[in-house]
């Protein structure tokens, strides 16, 4: 055995080679939606402007591009040149670039999207970014097909993964009790910020079987992430129950990408021999070369992640542990968890606008339609994930507490005032596609799913109540 033999993982060169792809599909629906929703939300003019955030906030605090120069023409830029990179290394150019190349493609994806993320405040405050950030770094050290996969980066992942599992499960079990009487998926799959096409049938799943949807939770989440670093084929049906729960939950619900990046680092645990087997195909047997610089860089960022994974570490086995943190302005070795605690009714704010200039008792008020959260009872749930609706998720925010839309909300609504093109596009529907209208107002409603009877009676998915 060659000195660098030892370092290459010869029966994972497909499962490295879906995890990049995987992650690289994920980075190109993360800047396609932020290359559609910017304006409005962090532009120049938007409800939060990065101008006025870059004023406040240095680099050392943000690492952020757009320290060096912000425009929403620049933006768009770099929402484009990540959309170019991220599409050749979906169609797999990067596995036959130079090597040295192949990682300048994904250190420069992780730049610009770490540049987006640092700058866009409360939009992009959720644990799927830094899951993408710590993911799409460690692609980097994967190489291409003209090395080996490097065992201590398929380590790496598995890290990452055991993480984003057990510390999801361990914040559920320290947090509400729902999750230790079992009846947490009563509520759930229907009080979610943004239930799916299928929620609605989730939910009316019989009680038992809400159970055994908690139990399945607790066992994929607190037992099989120590599968992960036992010997193969442990490990590898560690890998597939995970993949299998993850599907549970994107056909239950929309949750950006967070579930998505979790089944893509589960498909590099599986080896080849396995691959082989299922897929009935055989696989050319991966490189076993690795030139030292690349040895020494591996080795360096394995040391980084080593000393990193202290935070998250204590963290885990703290009381009083945080859900979703990231531990450094890098979002590098984060700590992740999510749903500890789950709400029991559901409630939505709808806003309307009219055309009266004096508000009376008879003003007609029209209601503005969302891409996704619910308004129209009649609408369907509808499916977005893994792209993900920015606005629509922090309404759910707004309608628990209206602290959640103080920074924005006014924003929000001084743009509806004058027809913001910008701002309309974030939206399912106009009700005022000539004028503005001249007032807008929000009402709170408690919004339940229909029954299976109400649902053929009337046809609606939903029903509210104005509270």
């Amino acid at each position: 055995m060659t000195a660098v033999e030892w370092f290459v993982a010869g029966d994972y060169s497909l499962g490295r080679v879906l995890v990049a792809e995987g992650l690289a599909a994920i980075y190109l629906v993360a800047f396609v939606a932020a290359r559609n929703q910017f304006r409005p939300l962090v532009g120049s003019s938007g409800m939060l402007p990065i101008p006025d955030f870059l004023r406040a906030v240095k680099f050392g605090r943000a690492p952020s591009i757009f320290h060096l120069y912000y425009s929403d023409r620049f933006f768009a830029v770099v929402c484009w040149a990540g959309i170019g990179l991220s599409l050749a290394a979906v169609l797999g150019l990067t596995h036959f670039m130079p090597l040295a190349l192949c990682m300048l493609v994904w250190f420069a994806m992780w730049v610009l999207y770490l540049s987006i993320v640092n700058a866009s405040q409360l939009w992009y405050s959720f644990g799927w970014e830094s899951l993408l950030l710590e993911a799409g770094f460690l692609a980097i050290f994967l190489g291409n097909t003209s090395v080996g996969a490097p065992v201590l980066v398929l380590i790496l992942l598995r890290w990452l993964l055991f993480r984003l599992e057990f510390g999801a499960g361990l914040i559920k079990m320290r947090g509400d009790r729902c999750w230790r009487d079992l009846t947490c998926l009563d509520y759930h799959h229907e009080t979610q910020p943004m239930p799916g096409p299928l929620s609605w049938y989730f939910h009316h799943l019989p009680k038992p079987l809400h159970r055994v949807e908690v139990l399945g939770n607790h066992f994929a989440q607190l037992v099989v992430p120590f599968g992960l670093f036992a010997p193969q084929p442990v490990a590898a049906v560690a890998a597939a129950i995970m993949i299998v729960t993850q599907l549970w939950l994107v056909a239950s619900g929309n949750f950006s990408w967070l579930n998505w990046t979790a089944i893509v680092l589960a498909l590099a645990v599986i080896p080849d021999s396995v691959y082989e087997r299922v897929l009935r195909v055989d696989l050319a047997p991966g490189s076993v070369s690795a030139p030292i610089p690349f040895v020494v860089m591996v080795f360096g960022v394995s040391a980084l992640v080593l000393v990193l994974s202290y935070w998250p570490i204590r963290n885990m086995i703290s009381h009083g542990q945080a859900m979703n943190a990231s531990f450094n302005r890098w979002h590098f070795v984060n700590t992740y968890g999510a749903f500890g605690s789950i709400t029991r009714e559901r409630f939505e704010v709808i806003v309307e606008g009219t055309s009266d200039a004096h508000i009376s008792a008879h003003s007609e008020w029209k209601e503005y339609g969302f891409r996704g959260k619910p308004g129209d009872v009649r609408r369907r749930p509808r499916q977005f994930a893994p792209y993900h609706l920015r606005l629509d998720w922090l309404f759910w925010f707004a309608a628990i507490s209206p602290g959640y839309a103080e920074p924005w909300f006014r924003g929000f609504v001084e743009r509806l005032l004058r027809n913001d093109q910008d701002t309309l596009k974030l939206l399912q529907h106009n009700p005022f596609p000539e004028h503005p209208p001249k007032h807008v107002r929000a009402r709170l409603y408690r919004y339940e799913f229909t029954t299976w009877k109400e649902r053929r009676e009337t046809g609606a998915w939903w029903r509210r109540e104005p509270l």
